[in-house]
């Protein structure tokens, strides 16, 4: 019996608090290049965007049940608080940085971004004929009144605008039209460059709009929801259906926050909780202006002040011949980014026009907007193959966007495939049947990421190209499986030797793998794990893991974003370290490498460590079996133990502890960048 430990977690929303904390050191750094470091601010602001329409809502919910009596529902101390908190010290920061830093470091290179400041008479001309002539066409004020039927839009810019006539007070709320209009207005004066907020504009011209009253107060304000869909497994009709009726709502949700420029006077703010239906809780002081994640469409271009360009890599194990002739030579592996996505769309567009080709099965989580994929599998229907396709139409706010895609592909005869509504395929797979000379050659792909080029640019992942018999005739079962659209009744209802299938093997295999590490650490044998994933969430495994640490395995761990795991804790996690990645890339692929006493084991697959993963998603992890490309990730993992540019240290308190540089500097992408260029 192995001896019981105590054991603890982080709170999995205030680490996620913490991540996109590292998102904004990044737009700290001076080091990176200043475009980068504004892209940076748009992804922090995009990320908390989504904190209060994902998680905020769970945590509010949570918070209202444990205030009920007779419910065994607990919400941690503060929570709520420690979040807001978190919240308010990064906004803080953020607004320092880009104020202080960012705004000076924009000037010294002849660019003027007007942030609350006053224009100058040049500009002032400028702006006044762009509003005049594009501006003015979209402006809808809306004057409030306690039976106003008015409803502000998620995510949406408003002014809240304070009025007086004689001896008569109104409030108004006016949109400012950035759905229809650039955020940015960019005015070029031989060098001089001058950016100005579209708010600041509509602000500006606020007399033009009410000429014959005057102007008491100006506010800025926007409305987050919920972004929570409920579908019912009951339900008679499709889930295409009943998806796209639950999406008109979505923008309807609870409002989640309300987020506003201080000032606004306290009957107005009384008023508006009345009409907007809003929480105390949901009531945010903010800064002038909102959605700052519109900052990734800055409107100045200048590659001196941008990362520099790496051109993508060509695979070389395709050079004569088919890619699946080359597939049936041997396994061959894709690192996304660095390596071109061609051979990936040259899979599917082979398969289309291949006369042997019978059959196509994928699955499809996020699917790019202009999807040659999906183009490609459109071809090949037309072409008279069989093609099956498994579309996830629940992948949240890309569900539009595939239901779309899933349409076009039924109108030609490809068979849909959706998931139970309580059950996401998160899964990466696909594979293609041949028939030559009578017999049935398989050849398929599986990944970590999405089948999708666009986001391929710039997330990390790794895409294995095989023929390997044993896991294509299980990807075969898998979508056998997946067409029943059917619940796993029982772990043991597909007997998967080489796949991980959560709902199935996933949880179980993984624990083994540790175990195993544990039996060898006992013996006195070598024992160690490495595991790069984006989450590690799942209690079961995490406390797995403090067991191996206690019996002496050493463990390496690379986490980008949620880590409940605490590292470093003596007598639970002290041969445990837990560090984190952010760069140019998005890191998406997940790893998990075995030791194995010197025989080791990798695997990649599409599952974090989460709750969700484990218990409510079809995911597949898969081994690799050629030595070539095992000792190639492996490299590439160790490239990545070694950052010290662009990875912290996750401590014991959660916080982004930045790597000791007093060794050479080592930034990981880079060095994988130029390992696979002089590898080609």
């Amino acid at each position: 019996m192995t001896e019981m430990i105590a054991t603890a977690f982080f709170n999995r929303d205030l680490s996620w608090l913490k991540f996109n904390e590292r998102i904004l050191m990044e737009a700290e750094r001076t080091e990176v290049p200043l475009l980068e470091r504004i892209r940076f601010l748009s992804i922090f602001s995009s990320n908390l965007d989504e904190f209060y329409r994902v998680r905020m809502p769970v945590l509010l919910a949570l918070e209202k049940l444990s205030n009920k009596e007779d419910n065994d529902i607990s919400l941690q101390d503060d929570l709520l608080v420690e979040a807001h908190k978190l919240i308010t010290s990064q906004q803080q920061r953020y607004g320092l940085v880009l104020k202080n830093s960012i705004i000076p470091a924009l000037k010294e290179h002849k660019i003027s971004l007007f942030y609350t400041e006053a224009f100058n008479k040049t500009i002032k001309k400028d702006i006044t004929r762009y509003f005049l002539s594009q501006v003015m066409a979209f402006l809808q004020p809306v004057y409030l009144t306690a039976d106003t039927d008015f409803f502000p839009a998620n995510n949406q810019l408003y002014f809240l605008i304070t009025l007086e006539r004689k001896e008569s007070s109104k409030v108004v709320v006016l949109n400012i039209p950035s759905n229809e209009l650039p955020r940015f207005y960019k005015s070029t004066q031989g060098e001089d460059t001058s950016v100005v907020f579209l708010d600041d504009i509509v602000r500006f011209h606020l007399d033009y709009i009410f000429p014959d009253d005057k102007i008491t107060g100006c506010y800025s304000f926007k409305v987050t929801r919920d972004a929570e869909i409920d579908l019912k497994d009951e339900y008679s009709g499709s889930l295409s259906d009943q998806l796209e009726k639950q999406l008109l709502k979505r923008d309807l949700g609870l409002a989640t926050r309300f987020l506003h420029q201080p000032g606004i006077p306290v009957n107005v703010l009384e008023l508006l909780k009345k009409l907007f239906n809003l929480r105390k809780r949901s009531l945010v002081e903010g800064g002038q202006y909102h959605n700052l994640k519109d900052f990734m469409g800055f409107p100045v271009n200048n590659p001196k002040l941008s990362n520099t360009t790496w051109s993508k890599i060509c695979n070389t194990d395709v050079i004569d011949g088919t890619l699946t002739q080359a597939i049936n030579k041997g396994d061959i592996i894709v690192h996304t980014p660095y390596q071109s996505y061609d051979s990936v769309l040259r899979f599917f567009n082979e398969a289309a026009l291949d006369e042997h080709t019978v059959e196509i099965y994928i699955t499809l989580y996020r699917v790019a907007s202009d999807s040659k994929i999906v183009n490609a599998l459109i071809s090949a229907a037309k072409n008279g193959k069989k093609v099956t396709v498994l579309v996830e139409l629940k992948a949240r706010f890309d569900e539009a966007n595939n239901i779309k895609w899933a349409k076009k592909m039924k109108a030609v005869g490809i068979d849909i495939i959706y998931s139970v509504s309580a059950l996401k395929v998160h899964a990466k797979v696909a594979l293609v049947k041949r028939k030559i000379e009578g017999r049935m050659k398989y050849t398929g792909l599986l990944s970590t990421g999405n089948f999708n080029e666009s986001t391929a640019a710039f997330y990390t992942d790794h895409i294995l190209m095989t023929a390997n018999k044993d896991l294509l005739r299980e990807i075969e079962l898998l979508f056998i499986f997946l067409a029943k659209r059917e619940k796993p009744t029982r772990p043991d209802l597909i007997k998967f030797e080489h796949l991980l299938v959560a709902q199935f093997n996933l949880q179980e295999k993984f624990l083994n793998l540790i175990d195993r590490e544990i039996n060898y650490a006992r013996a006195g044998e070598q024992a160690e794990i490495t595991i790069k994933m984006n989450n590690l969430e799942e209690k079961v495994l995490i406390d797995k893991l403090y067991e191996a640490s206690t019996a002496g395995v050493k463990i390496n761990m690379i986490v980008r974003s949620i880590c409940r795991l605490i590292p470093g804790v003596p007598g639970m996690s002290e041969n445990i370290t837990v560090t984190r990645i952010v760069d140019r890339y998005l890191e998406h692929g997940r790893i998990f490498i075995f030791g194995n006493n010197g025989q080791t084991e990798v695997y990649l697959g599409s599952a974090d460590w989460m709750n969700r993963n484990i218990y409510r998603r079809i995911e597949v992890c898969f081994p690799i079996y050629d030595q070539h490309i095992k000792d190639e990730l492996i490299n590439l993992v160790k490239i990545q133990k070694e950052d010290n540019t662009q990875a912290v240290i996750i401590d014991e308190q959660m916080n982004n502890v930045p790597v000791n540089n007093s060794h050479k500097p080592v930034e990981s992408q880079l060095e994988i960048y130029n390992f696979l260029k002089n590898k080609s």
